[in-house]
């Protein structure tokens, strides 16, 4: 079977020739032009970084790809969906603002930031597949609405996931914040009850008449008659409504592929991962820590399955930074060979590779092609 293509090229730039031209020149080479953009809306996916963490890629290699897409006729624009966790970007109004601080403007990324899942995270479509755990996918319409999607990457380690790459930016971000709660849940949200307002307006988004008030008027869950669509915790200005968060490692990881492939299935795609100040944990934190690996290099493909191994492999490659989350876990004598897996030994990022290849998102076998 024919290997997927990955480009590759490191970070070395000599007088002359700077790294924001090495990235537009490895996407060149990997073929973003023969995507035929002209006239088409181009969501760019990615992570605007929570305010306080510095990990997240610059802007300054946003503005490429969207000048790239411009050029070929198409119209870009930078997207994520809300956060299902409390934090900076759990609304459209605070995540623009984490965005713009972030630097994420269209003065300086030449296209403009759409937040797909609307003000409070609700706006979705429902996208129907019928896979192995997920049957029908609650995505951020903005991004549905777009004819093409790109992957722009901070290939990083990650809690739950083992790693964030390709399939995390375009399965979980691309989830509504009702998708998210089906990523992240078995169970169904419940009330914390001192955060409640007795405002109601939970009562007036549930379908299932699952929501009543309690003797003290704040709101209860029948958990007979919620189906867990999460809708209530989007709704909730007061994040008195919450995820249990109890999904298994694997099941999350591969209903993250589920949802990568509702995504994509029916758009043309085009991926790119940047492995640099990779940090042990999401870009989601408030903070980052310390890199675990020395810089590496950028990598293109329209196969995200494939360019996520390959992350995974070149990562897995590199000595640890004595001074890092790695370095002291491997100090700690944590077995293993796995960078991410000595990191944070619960998860296990090979189920996302594998349940991609099942779903046909991509192929783990891959063709490593170096640009200079």
């Amino acid at each position: 079977m024919e290997k997927s293509q990955v480009y590759f090229t490191d970070f070395r730039a000599k007088p002359g020739y700077n790294l924001l031209q090495k990235l537009e020149k490895l996407i060149k080479k990997a073929g973003i032009e023969k995507i035929d953009f002209e006239n088409k809306y181009v969501a760019i996916k990615i992570h605007f970084g929570e305010p306080g963490n510095l990990a997240y890629l610059r802007p300054n290699y946003a503005k490429v790809v969207a000048d790239v897409v411009k050029k070929l006729g198409g119209k870009p624009f930078l997207t994520d969906c809300n956060t299902l966790y409390v934090g900076s970007r759990k609304n459209a109004l605070d995540h623009i603002d984490a965005a713009y601080l972030n630097g994420f403007t269209p003065f300086s990324t030449g296209c403009n930031v759409i937040i797909a899942d609307g003000l409070k995270g609700t706006d979705e479509s429902y996208v129907e597949i019928n896979q192995e755990y997920v049957k029908t996918a609650k995505i951020g319409r903005a991004i549905m609405d777009a004819d093409i999607v790109i992957s722009l990457n901070h290939f990083k380690g990650h809690e739950g996931t083992g790693f964030g790459g390709a399939i995390k930016n375009i399965g979980m971000g691309c989830g509504s914040r009702a998708g998210k709660m089906e990523m992240h849940s078995s169970g169904k949200p419940e009330v914390i009850y001192e955060k409640c307002k007795k405002c109601k307006q939970c009562i007036k988004i549930c379908a299932h008449g699952a929501i009543s008030y309690n003797e003290n008027g704040k709101a209860q869950i029948d958990h007979n008659k919620c189906v867990g669509c999460g809708r209530c915790i989007g709704i909730c200005n007061f994040d008195a409504i919450k995820s249990p968060n109890d999904e298994a490692a694997d099941i999350l990881n591969k209903k993250m592929a589920e949802y990568a492939y509702a995504v994509v299935k029916e758009k043309p795609q085009f991926h790119i991962s940047l492995i640099c100040d990779v940090s042990p944990n999401c870009d989601c934190h408030a903070e980052n820590d310390a890199p675990i690996v020395p810089n590496i290099g950028m990598l293109a493909s329209f196969d995200m399955v494939a360019l996520d191994k390959a992350c995974a492999d070149l990562v897995n490659k590199q000595e640890a930074f004595q001074n890092s989350a790695l370095g002291e876990n491997i100090e700690k004598h944590i077995e293993g060979h796995d960078n991410f897996h000595i990191n944070h030994p619960d998860t296990n990022w090979e189920s996302q590779i594998e349940h991609g290849v099942k779903l046909g998102l991509g192929k783990e076998d891959y063709e490593l092609i170096i640009i200079k």
